[in-house]
This record gives C-alpha cells, structure tokens and sequence, in this order.
C-alpha cells in the first residue's frame, strides 16, 4: 500500500493510478476506494477510452472531485473536458485535483445542469467530518436551515458554441433527464456518444429510456463491480461486497458500430431492480 498523507482535517493525498487525488477520508464511496485501491470504479473509464480520441471534447456532469475526470483528462490531450460539479467543498476538490496533476485541458465549473436555468435548486449542507457517501447527494427544489442554493444552468445555453461534442458523461443522481432535454439542441447537432449513470427504478429510468430512444440512440447497459481484484494498489481486500455501477451507453442509430453489451429494448426492464 502507498503512503497516505494527511492534509489535516478530512483531507488526505495519495499517488493514485491515473495521478495525486486529494479525497474526503470520510466518503464511505470515492474517498474509501481511492484510498483503499487508487481508483474508483475503473471499468468506466476502461469503456470510455474506446469512445474518445486526443483531441476530443468531452462534458462531464457531476465530476465530484474528479476521480474520473483526471483520467478523460489525460485521454484527450489535445482536446477539452468540461467539468460541472455544484457542491462547494466537493468543487474545491475537484479543482485542486485537476491543478496538482498539471492538466490545462479541463475548465471546473460550479454549476448544476438541468432544464431551466431559472430553476432553484439547493444542495445539503453535508457534514464533511463524518462518515457519508458524499457522492450520492440529491438536490432539491426548496431551501431550509441546512441546504443552500447553487447556480443552475442549461447546456444549451452553457455551451452553445460547442462546434464538436464527442462524450457526454453523466452521474447526477437522478437529473440526467432534466440536463438532457436543457442539451437537447446540443445533443440534435453534435450527436455525441452519452454514457451516464442509471440506477433509479421505474418511472425516473423508463423516461430517460424513452426520451433517449425518441432522440435516435441506442442504449446499451454497462454494468460494473465496484471492487476489482486487479486493484491499482492489489489490495484484495472487498470493501463493497457485490455493489456496483448502473450505468448506460447511448450511441446514435446513424452510426455502425459492434457493442458487446446487452442492447436496450424494454424500458421497463433494469438489470438491478427487475431482481428486486
């Protein structure tokens, strides 16, 4: 196992697989596997890198503290990464993690994305000194004593001047309607490959289905352990039993491509709830 340093408070530094990750010692989720393996959920990045190209420009919505958008980083030298992610703290990590690895290639934002600009949206005023996972955190319509408000904005209207779009990532807990159909003309002219994250059961997972395939994507399910034995650290022990990421590819129907995933065709079916 390499070195830990502590940065005092919740804050700890490690030489992770794709570069330094400064982490929040107690997120039960990023933080613990960063720390325990020097990744975090692999195999998405793994699919990724099929996807893009050095030059390539990527939007990545809910980027947390970047455990993914360092490497899609380094993946398109030559390119660009948007980077959006609405919680302070959370926010402040992420840009310290894409400075203490030397990346120019990827502009931080502090914004939620969702169909409205106009929208109020909050985030928990979390409790970063103890255990949670910090990254399943939902944002709400209304304000009280523990929320407070973030800048929301549109694709659309974000980033309109976008000439060429090749990926769009997404894992915002359930928006990721909301944050296409505010990128819908985005989507219509720069058709890019979608992979986001779909773990909601019912009603929230058929209509991102459907809306998609009204848009002319293929949907493929990308489904993957979060513990992998061939860890970066080769540390064998299993802190997350069989847990693991829902996640889904979307690919315009206009291109021909072979996917050796299970194709989509029944909205109402998800490979996790459909077992409950």
């Amino acid at each position: 196992m390499p070195e830990i340093i502590s940065l005092g408070g919740f804050n700890e530094l490690v030489k992770a697989k794709y570069g330094w990750m400064i982490y929040n010692k107690n997120d039960t989720y990023i933080g613990s596997s960063i720390r325990e393996y020097g990744e975090w959920s692999s195999g998405e990045i793994e699919i990724i890198k099929q996807f893009v190209k050095p030059s390539d420009v990527v939007i990545e919505l809910g980027s947390n503290i970047g455990a993914h958008t360092v490497p899609i980083a380094q993946l398109v030298p030559e390119g660009l990464v948007y980077a959006f992610e609405p919680q302070n703290i959370i926010f402040e990590n992420l840009c310290a993690n894409i400075s203490i690895n030397s990346l120019t290639n990827c502009i931080c934002e502090k914004f939620a994305l969702s169909d409205n600009k106009n929208e109020n949206l909050c985030a928990p005023n979390t409790n970063f000194l103890k255990p949670e996972n910090f990254g399943a955190a939902v944002l709400e319509k209304s304000k009280n004593n523990f929320n407070y408000s973030v800048p929301v904005e549109t694709l659309d209207n974000k980033l309109s001047h976008l000439k060429s779009l090749k990926l769009l990532k997404m894992d915002i807990e359930g928006m990721e309607l909301n944050a296409l159909k505010g990128g819908v003309n985005l989507i219509k002219r720069t058709q890019p490959f979608l992979y986001f994250e779909n773990d909601k059961k019912g009603e929230t997972s058929k209509k991102l289905i459907e809306y998609l395939w009204n848009l002319d994507y293929k949907l493929y399910w990308h489904v993957t352990r979060i513990f992998k034995k061939n860890n970066f650290f080769k540390n064998k022990k299993n802190i997350f039993a069989n847990q693991g990421s829902f996640n889904m590819i979307g690919i315009p129907k206009k291109i021909d491509i072979d996917v050796q995933l299970p194709l989509v065709e029944d909205s109402n079916f998800h490979p996790y709830w459909s077992k409950k």
